[in-house]
């Protein structure tokens, strides 16, 4: 009986003693490696040959490519980051990944060297090296959904997750001090800031036409984001859920009205927060005058951010749902909201007392029984 095939592919032994797996594949021949003994050059046919029937074959020269020519690409082509993050990615790239990975073929990046190259930034920059852990992770599941690669090496366990420290809550006294102690010019951005719940860049950016003062709103269309080097650019709102329009609370309409009154140009393109020469006050400029503010209101600790902190943890606080606190926070998922509903003694206190209402349409059963004369039966 006539011997049928044997293996998937072909060996042959070298003239150097090794011996060399190859196979075809799409009509191209394809060398799949040297190696010691035609043993091993037969295991890894046997190992290509179930990857090309499950439709999961990777072609060597693919894997040859190397990480920094792959992240260069992948960078170019995300035409969907903003700009801020962009230069984000760009930032870690080449400051914290491309100096230690960036030489390294992407079939070669073993999960060893990504633990390695994770561990040592992160005894020095830990929250650095989770953003960066976060971009390479990214850079190298876009490189497995194209086939570059089989399985992504980024399998650190518990690395790249988010660790932002509790940030302080200013009460509504201490944002009233800070008011006071702010420019009159800059007064109503500390007042959007925590009572809309608005970012610094969306503060920044608004305009007269994005105040509705008929039906007390104000419309998020657009916001300032920094980019290396401190240069502001325009641009949408930092998702699709920050473009939003907000109702104005009661208490900071008179201080709007004021506002456009003696510090906003007529022209409905005229910003909120503008300049001598008609510009848009720069981040900076507002940062050294809250800088000054918190520190004069008795809370040195407070960053800017902070008072959007402050304003969405008093609306969870005055009952608002997740869903509430998404929308009026801008937040495109709920993770980012779901900080903002945890307990608070105020808000308890206004449960406990709900309850008492509630059973004060029951009538009062007494926890003990008494007899006529006053013992316990």
């Amino acid at each position: 009986m006539a011997k049928g095939r044997r293996h998937f592919g072909s060996v042959r032994k070298l003239p150097s003693g090794r011996f060399q797996a190859s196979y075809w594949h799409e009509g191209r021949l394809v060398t799949a490696g040297t190696f010691p003994t035609k043993g091993d050059a037969l295991a890894e046919l046997a190992r290509v040959e179930v990857a090309v029937r499950r439709n999961a074959w990777i072609d060597p020269r693919d894997a040859r490519v190397t990480l920094r020519e792959f992240a260069e690409n992948w960078l170019t082509g995300r035409s969907d980051l903003r700009p801020s993050t962009a230069t984000k990615y760009r930032g870690l790239l080449e400051r914290h990944i491309l100096p230690d990975l960036g030489a390294v073929p992407l079939g070669s990046l073993a999960p060893s060297r990504v633990r390695s190259w994770y561990q040592d930034l992160a005894g020095r920059l830990p929250s650095t090296a989770d953003d960066a852990y976060r971009a390479l992770r990214a850079i190298l599941n876009t490189a497995k959904s194209d086939r570059l690669i089989g399985e992504s090496p980024c399998q650190v366990k518990g690395a790249g997750q988010v660790r932002s420290p509790e940030r302080p809550v200013a009460s509504v006294t201490d944002v009233a001090r800070a008011v006071a102690a702010m420019p009159e010019r800059y007064r109503l951005a500390v007042l959007l800031a925590a009572w809309c719940q608005l970012r610094r860049g969306e503060v920044l950016a608004l305009q007269r036409r994005h105040v509705d003062l008929l039906h007390g709103t104000i419309r998020i269309a657009q916001s300032w984001v920094v980019l290396a080097g401190g240069r502001p650019v325009l641009g949408p709102p930092k998702s699709d859920a920050g473009a939003r329009v907000l109702a104005l609370p009661p208490n900071v309409v008179p201080a709007v009205v004021d506002h456009l009154e003696h510090f906003v140009g007529p022209g409905a393109d005229a910003w909120l927060f503008g300049t001598g020469n008609g510009t848009a006050v720069s981040p900076r400029n507002l940062a050294r005058a809250w800088t000054q503010a918190r520190v004069t209101a008795g809370r040195p600790d407070l960053h800017l951010h902070d008072l959007r902190h402050s304003g969405l943890t008093w609306a969870a606080a005055s009952g608002a749902s997740l869903a509430e606190l998404m929308r009026r926070g801008g937040h495109a998922s709920p993770r980012a909201a779901l900080r903002y509903q945890h307990a608070t003694e105020d808000r308890d206190r206004a449960i406990a007392d709900a309850l008492g209402q509630l059973a004060g349409a029951a009538p009062i059963v007494p926890i003990r029984d008494e007899v006529a004369d006053g013992s316990r039966t």
